[in-house]
């Protein structure tokens, strides 16, 4: 009687173990991150993550300078800014990319300040560490 007790008693402590563990990674599994999603919803008409399309790739545009990527026609002006992009650039850059380096060849911004927050701090996570 004693063993099956323990079976069943380690049983449902595996399956309480495996439980809790599924609910606290199920977000991550389940690819619900906010920032990965607006980048979807705002970002992905121009721009991808691992290539080139209207816009330059962005996986690692964190901490890298404005146009540096030599797969991507960059306008002069971005070329010429000297931006290293980080929180502070990207965030002048989302709000208004004509402001922050005039004659560029991007129109799109965010206007929601904690929408561009999210989606800097998503391109901050897929940069490298």
């Amino acid at each position: 009687m004693r063993r099956h007790s323990a079976a069943v008693l380690a049983a449902f402590g595996g399956a309480l173990l495996v439980t809790c563990v599924s609910w606290d990674a199920q977000p991550l599994l389940a690819g619900n991150n906010p920032g990965k999603e607006l980048f979807e919803k705002r970002c992905t008409g121009c721009h991808a993550l691992d290539f080139e399309k209207t816009g330059p790739r962005l996986r690692g545009v964190f901490g890298r300078p404005a146009a540096s990527l030599t797969a991507f026609p960059y306008s002069d002006s971005l070329r010429k800014s000297g931006i290293i992009w980080d929180s502070r650039s990207l965030d002048r850059w989302l709000t208004d990319p004509d402001g922050s380096v005039p004659d560029n060849d991007m129109a799109f911004r965010v206007p929601n300040k904690d929408e561009r927050a999210t989606i800097i701090e998503y391109l901050k996570d897929v940069s490298p560490k």
